[in-house]
């Protein structure tokens, strides 16, 4: 069975998608991993086969709805989990009428989801209802202890105890303000929802306050901690120069982006954060939880995650509470009490099997949508030079812009998906078949800077 996943946020899913492949290629199926356009371009240039397209969303915007009918018309069937899940926010059934339309599900032969979202579509496409599996997700199963192993430590990692922050603020990302409402405003937006237009200066505002009050918080800890250090993690989007502005000169920080997020929360003693869904990933990995809520927020829609762990209020409160937890940590001693409270709120929205991996549960219905029509052999020679000469293309490209910028501004670096890097592939898929116990020999290629084959021998 050809199976083709994509990738959108590498920093993200990469991990995620390579567990579902190690997986599926040890079962007997051949495996690609890669961005939306270089599968589509694959499928339609004739190099892959027809498969399985399993996609990160099923946002029925009209480019998307198009390109799942270009898959489904070219004889590949679509599956779907949406990264995001929406599992965070105040309004779940929200999240879930913007994400889903009945187009979109009609599309697709499967829909997995974390936990409550499940239900909530049933609910809402009952018509659809035997699409939709709640599997849990196979970023969940990173988490566990099982996999414990298949985390290195980081190679920048402090020579101290460190506390994790996680950031995730929305005004500190590239894109400069004006260019949002813009984007907005040629969307229509603002034609249909008024109030939205001066919301947004609200919404904005509301974050710098918050981003200032992280910056006051992170540099009282740091001056007065009780020998520890603190590792900021800026989210994805977010420019990591922008921290080392607004933290220059003040001791024991390291502002790190290196590395997929996970081997940083379980070798911290404690994450802090506000509205971010590493709180989720720390709670399964046991590892203690520090919601800071300076203030109150009208525009804050992520508060299940601040839910998690202990709820902090001002910055004594917090500066107090990390160093109880530090002190704990040093004697080994885990608060208990903690992350029993964090599992007992994530159960209400996240569906965490202890005894079968969310991305075994994934392929299990996979396989039960194979046809000999969706396991005919790919062209792969074809299909790698292919990607060769359209890289080539892309550097030529990338060259122009640097030498001749006035006329290829439009031309850009695409940070969501950085160039892989080949020898990391390798060890990382060693590293889960070791970690796994999987014994059957993989080719594991990498065909592109965004594409990466993994099949049996």
């Amino acid at each position: 069975m050809n199976l083709y996943l994509a990738i959108e946020v590498s920093s993200r899913e990469l991990d995620s998608k390579l567990l579902l492949a190690v997986l599926a290629a040890s079962r007997g199926h051949e495996v690609i991993l890669s961005s939306i356009t270089e599968i589509i371009f694959g499928l339609k240039k004739n190099k892959l086969s027809p498969g399985i397209f399993h996609t990160k969303s099923l946002t029925p915007s009209k480019k998307k709805i198009e390109y799942h009918q270009y898959i489904i018309d070219n004889g590949s069937i679509i599956t779907s989990m949406d990264e995001e899940g929406g599992f965070l926010l105040k309004n779940q059934t929200e999240f879930i009428k913007k994400r889903f339309s009945q187009k979109s599900v009609d599309q697709v032969s499967a829909v997995f989801g974390w936990g409550r979202d499940v239900d909530l579509l049933k609910s809402e496409y009952f018509k659809s209802s035997h699409k939709f599996f709640k599997t849990g997700s196979p970023r969940i199963d990173l988490n566990k202890s099982i996999l414990n192993s298949y985390w290195p430590k980081p190679k920048k990692i402090p020579k101290r105890p460190y506390l994790l922050l996680s950031s995730n603020f929305n005004c500190t990302y590239n894109r400069p303000f004006y260019e949002v409402i813009n984007k907005f405003k040629v969307s229509g937006f603002y034609e249909r929802y008024p109030d939205l237009f001066r919301n947004q200066f609200e919404q904005y505002s509301e974050e710098f306050l918050m981003l200032y009050a992280f910056i006051e918080a992170i540099k009282n800890i740091a001056e007065k901690s009780d020998g520890f250090d603190i590792v900021v993690r800026p989210h994805p989007r977010e420019p990591i120069e922008a921290w080392k502005i607004f933290l220059e000169d003040v001791p024991n920080i390291h502002i790190i982006k290196d590395d997929a997020i996970m081997p940083w929360i379980k070798n911290a003693f404690a994450l802090m954060h506000n509205g971010c869904s590493t709180a989720v990933e720390a709670a399964v990995a046991g590892i203690p939880v520090i919601s800071y809520v300076p203030f109150e927020q009208k525009y804050f829609q992520k508060e299940f995650s601040n839910k998690i762990g202990y709820k902090v209020k001002n910055g004594d409160e917090l500066l107090k509470l990390t160093n109880l937890i530090f002190k704990d940590s040093q004697k080994n001693e885990l608060v208990e009490s903690s992350v029993n409270k964090s599992y007992e709120i994530l159960s209400e929205r996240i569906f965490i099997d202890k005894e079968k991996l969310s991305a075994e549960k994934i392929i299990d219905v996979w396989e039960s949508l194979n046809t000999k029509e969706i396991s005919n052999s790919n062209n792969l020679v074809n299909f790698k030079l292919s990607l060769k000469i359209t890289n080539l293309k892309k550097f030529l490209k990338k060259n122009l812009q640097f030498m001749f910028p006035e006329k290829h501004n439009h031309i850009f670096l695409d940070n969501k998906f950085p160039p892989l890097n080949e020898n990391e592939v390798k060890i990382k898929v060693k590293r889960l078949q070791n970690t796994l116990g999987i014994k059957t020999d993989l080719v594991c290629k990498v065909f592109s800077d965004r594409t990466i084959l993994i099949k049996p021998r």
